[in-house]
């Protein structure tokens, strides 16, 4: 289990993490959603140690982090974190090294990843020849190539075609079926809503919502409706008392809904402007819940 207890990180008068607390379950994948400089980078740098915390606490199994627990994290910053000049399998070679990863097996292991993940690479092709998208998908062979007990991936779907990014799902899949908690920042928010097993939103530094989808989705409520008619005015909703239209496309209506007022009331008012082809629940998805959540937010 991965735990930030209470962290808190400060550059001068700008407060960056505000007692920051989260868990990471073993097993478990775990979407880290927030507004460009909410603190997301600044937390899992100091997960890994590349900053310390003004005050609290990253632990594992119970334990602080330190630098022997960190050589069994896996890491993925969200900048590139390789030699340009170096071929991958060389510089993956030398990563796995650092973590205890002896030669021969290294390189075994990172001929099989770059198969699997379909890296396009020449035989001398140093890193900077690569796309940007082999790139990126080497940076995440870096981080998983010693087998890591842990995985803090910030950003690892950027720049991806959908074909990479199923891929790159499958591998973080088959580690939490392994056991391995696994930390990932994104602002493709619906691979995070498809992936996680629970999310954090983070805004100026706090955690202000917190589960699974399906849980933010009932404290975010379920204020939206759906409604098709045919042989209406297009502007029929705009007279039904307590809604507001959110979204209108061809016959169908999108309904934001004012507390306490009941569904069958609209319902009734919608049949009695033409025929009803469609009346449901709108759930809503994460990004409109992400955009509720970071309401307010400095940047």
């Amino acid at each position: 289990m991965l735990e930030f207890d209470r962290v808190a990180k400060s550059f001068g008068d700008k407060h960056v993490l505000r007692e920051l607390s989260l868990v990471v379950k073993p097993g478990e994948l775990y979407g880290f959603c927030g507004a460009n400089g909410a603190g997301k980078t600044t937390a899992m740098r100091i997960a890994l140690g590349v900053l310390t915390a003004d005050a609290g606490d990253v632990r594992w199994q119970g334990r602080p982090v330190d630098a022997d627990s960190r050589r069994r994290f896996g890491y993925m910053p969200e900048e590139r974190g390789l030699y340009a000049k170096m071929t991958p399998r060389d510089q993956l070679v030398f990563f796995a090294g650092l973590s205890g990863v002896a030669p021969a097996t290294a390189r075994r292991r990172a001929d099989e990843w770059i198969e699997r993940l379909g890296v396009v690479l020449g035989p001398k092709d140093t890193l900077e020849k690569l796309s940007l998208g082999n790139q990126q998908k080497v940076q995440l062979i870096a981080s998983l190539i010693h087998d890591p007990d842990v995985l803090v991936l910030d950003e690892p779907f950027s720049g991806l075609d959908p074909v990479a990014v199923d891929a790159m799902a499958d591998v973080l899949l088959e580690f939490a079926r392994k056991g391995v908690p696994t930390l990932f920042s994104s602002h493709q928010l619906d691979l995070v809503e498809r992936l996680c097993d629970r999310v954090g939103i983070i805004r100026d530094g706090a955690l202000v919502a917190e589960g699974t989808v399906d849980q933010l989705r009932r404290s975010a409520g379920s204020g939206q409706l759906e409604i098709a008619l045919s042989g209406a005015p297009d502007d029929w909703a705009a007279s039904v008392p307590g809604v507001r239209v959110v979204a209108a496309t061809g016959a169908k209506v999108t309904l934001e809904v004012e507390d306490g007022v009941p569904a069958q009331r609209i319902l009734a008012a919608a049949q009695s402007m033409g025929r009803l082809e469609h009346f449901g629940r709108r759930d809503p998805a994460l990004a409109d819940i992400f955009r509720e959540s970071v309401a307010g937010s400095a940047r």
